[in-house]
């Protein structure tokens, strides 16, 4: 079980087509927002925190890495939530990336949304506002006894 505190640490990431779509749900709900800690790539977050006026933690751009630093944030259980305004029907030259990061976020059992009515209800959830005991998965039986690098 991983501890999510109160103070949720929640990554932030849209295409080109649906940062818009992000940023109008972000406003709406900048007030919850503003109660957690906010992480999201690039120009993502450079716009969100222009329009916000909300300190954002910012990663790289999602085709230069940022989709991959999310990825591991989360594996280090730096982030605890994924809102992901993806755009499903226009091909993204890191299309690998954006499948790892959302492999790793369903992995490691962290709330996804990857449109606006499921952030819609992971934002307005009771469990926002308090700590959450976070199953997490049981990675031994994938582990091998020797690293590969050894």
């Amino acid at each position: 079980m991983k501890l999510i505190t109160e103070e949720k640490r929640i990554a932030l990431v849209a295409h080109d087509n649906k940062k818009l779509d992000l940023l109008d749900w972000a406003r709406f709900n900048r007030e919850t927002l503003s109660r957690h800690l906010l992480y999201a790539t690039g120009t993502t977050g450079d716009m969100l925190a222009k329009e916000l006026d909300l300190p954002i933690t910012r990663f790289f751009s999602g085709p230069l890495g940022g989709d991959q630093q999310v990825g591991a944030a989360i594996a280090k259980s730096t982030v605890d939530m994924l809102i992901f305004f993806w755009d499903a029907l226009e091909p993204q030259p890191h299309d690998p990336d954006i499948k790892a990061l959302l492999r790793l976020a369903v992995l490691y059992n962290i709330p996804t949304a990857c449109n606006r009515s499921t952030a819609d209800f992971i934002i307005s959830s009771p469990l926002m506002a308090q700590e959450y005991e976070r199953p997490t998965p049981d990675l031994e039986r994938y582990a091998s006894t020797r690293h590969p690098l050894d």
